[in-house]
């Protein structure tokens, strides 16, 4: 697999990881989420893969791209698997409601120009 479809693989999972979260937290409130163990559960996996796939974009990408938030969008991926007592929900739903949208249309923009993954 070139490089080109490795990146363009990696973002395509990242783009379905938030709108699996977009999906999942639609009908929730703030207050229902934070009290909602199961959908914190569901939004911290998809996290983790919108950090893995972010983390297998090849360097040369990434440094093509750096409109995206390549480094924190790992970070919080390694603080959920790694030091998950310390996963501040209520910043969890801040990053849903105010950063995810804007990071899936930067998503989606750039998969319009990659080759189409098998």
């Amino acid at each position: 697999m070139s490089d080109l479809n490795r990146d363009a693989a990696a973002i395509w999972d990242m783009a379905r990881a938030i709108r699996e979260i977009q999906e999942f937290t639609a009908d929730f409130s703030e207050d229902s989420f934070l009290e909602t163990l199961w959908i914190k559960r569901v939004v911290e996996r998809n996290f983790e893969i919108l950090g893995e796939a972010c983390r297998r974009v090849s360097v040369e990408f990434q440094q093509a791209h750096p409109e995206i938030d390549w480094r924190n969008t790992v970070a919080l991926r390694n603080i959920i698997a790694h030091r998950y007592e310390r996963v501040n929900y209520k910043l969890l739903w801040m990053i849903i409601q105010n950063t995810l949208p804007a990071l899936l249309m930067s998503l989606d923009s750039l998969l319009q120009d990659m080759p189409a993954i098998d």
